[in-house]
């Protein structure tokens, strides 16, 4: 392709790409997220009424990520395939239905096959919008489409923790608040596959409202990035899972996760300590996630100002461990809930961050296997903190202790960014140049 003859205006691209793009995947990340963690509202009426102790509900939230983990690189890797349109919309009426489901359990038991499960709907969600979004976006601007779009994470909390904390005290036909959550949140999984597969697009090439020329923009800008950044894509996709850099970002990302779903999993519990109802807990568990939003949207655009994301990333990871281990030491509620508004405003913005750095080495087929296994083994720590926190629960009979280990694990985090930056940072393999609308590559030395 012969980059000469295509004239785009490539800001006024890329915000036309951002208002048709961003907005659809960031509701359907929303309703994804609500699903998966609304069990931590459902938790104060629903553990009496199962019968689940701390530890039960701990191991119960966290094997909707082993089913993640073991079905999303498959997941990923049929995506392609059929298109993301369609695998989307499958997920979508999938993991609903699980979701409304979980209004039946009555037991342990029941709980956790009904948490696995769901995860294995849900698998290949997350990575395959990240994948979509890199058919779209040169790498230069996938820090901040990446920002916007996890906005859904903490926009999920916001939406649900005050809906969530009035809905525990309904009874209508017969149901607990709790199971009409699961029943409702499940609904309007299922009905957003509707506008799923009627909206969205697979591709440049298959929107109307991308014009050829603009589309031909796009994909020479991939191709420089391709060849610029050394980009990898393997003629079998599923040869990604070998790669350095995918188990390299995979370690990486583990303690990002242990951090994000342990904080959140268990939020309404500490916050109920201090609570007078369930209505104050869901409005003043709102409020971490108020400066998670915040968080997102300054850090994303401040790492935007680097080269590369690893300085960012650490600092975040820093902080991230500073505000989870103050919720533990401090006893105070006004001290408490600040600290873990710290917590959120840092713990949140990991993911807007990290996410352009795995991107900088696959593409492709590649990119859509590593970037699902990075995401499925990085969320085995949506297991091990709603588990060990629960589990450290139990035996210290306070929730917060388990806040020191959740700060300990984010400080490897930090350090892991460090060590990886040292290895692999600002090692382009390839420059290139374009001399009369001629591409030349030029070595690095």
């Amino acid at each position: 392709m012969d980059s000469k003859h295509v004239v785009v205006n490539e800001n006024d691209l890329v915000k036309k790409i951002t208002h048709h793009i961003v907005p659809l995947v960031m509701v359907l990340y929303t309703v994804a997220y609500v699903d998966r963690s609304v069990i931590g509202f459902a938790k104060l009426e629903m553990g009496a009424d199962v019968g689940l102790s701390d530890t039960a509900y701990g191991l119960g939230a966290g094997l909707f990520f082993l089913g993640y983990f073991l079905f999303e690189v498959p997941s990923s890797w049929v995506m392609p395939k059929f298109g993301p349109r369609k695998w989307f919309t499958r997920i979508l009426v999938t993991w609903g239905l699980v979701t409304m489901a979980m209004a039946l359990t009555r037991n342990s038991g029941m709980f956790y096959v009904l948490r696995f499960a769901l995860g294995v709907a849900e698998a290949g969600f997350y990575p395959g919008i990240l994948y979509y979004l890199t058919l779209w976006y040169p790498q230069r601007h996938r820090t901040k489409a990446t920002g916007t779009f996890v906005l859904a994470q903490v926009l999920a909390f916001l939406i649900m923790s005050p809906i969530a904390g009035w809905m525990l005290g309904v009874n209508w036909f017969g149901l607990r608040g709790w199971h009409w959550m699961f029943i409702l949140c499940g609904a309007v999984a299922v009905l957003s596959g509707i506008p799923t597969l009627l909206l969205l697009r697979d591709s440049p090439r298959d929107a109307k409202w991308i014009s050829d020329s603009e589309a031909e923009w796009i994909e020479n800008e991939l191709e420089k990035d391709k060849k610029e950044l050394g980009q990898v894509e393997h003629a079998n996709s599923l040869a990604a899972l070998g790669s350095k850099y995918v188990w390299g970002f995979a370690l990486l990302f583990f303690p990002s996760t242990v951090g994000v779903y342990g904080l959140s999993f268990w939020l309404p519990s500490v916050v109920s300590r201090f609570s007078p109802s369930d209505v104050v807990t869901g409005w003043l568990s709102a409020i971490p996630y108020v400066f998670g939003f915040i968080g997102i949207l300054v850090t994303s655009r401040w790492a935007s100002t680097f080269k590369e994301n690893w300085i960012p990333l650490s600092v975040i990871f820093v902080g991230a461990a500073v505000g989870v281990g103050l919720a533990g030491v401090v006893s105070a509620p006004i001290a408490q809930l600040s600290a873990m508004s710290l917590a959120a405003f840092c713990v949140y913005s990991i993911s807007g961050i990290f996410w352009s750095l795995p991107e900088r080495y696959l593409v492709g087929g590649s990119a859509a296997v590593g970037i699902a296994f990075i995401n499925s083994f990085g969320n085995i720590g949506g297991f091990v903190g709603p588990y060990a926190v629960g589990a450290i629960s139990d035996a210290t009979g306070s929730p917060q202790n388990g806040m020191y280990m959740l700060a300990l694990v984010l400080v490897i985090g930090a350090a892991g960014t460090f060590v990886l930056k040292r290895v692999w940072g600002g090692k382009n393999p390839v420059s290139i140049e374009f001399k009369d609308g001629d591409l030349t590559l030029e070595k690095t030395s």
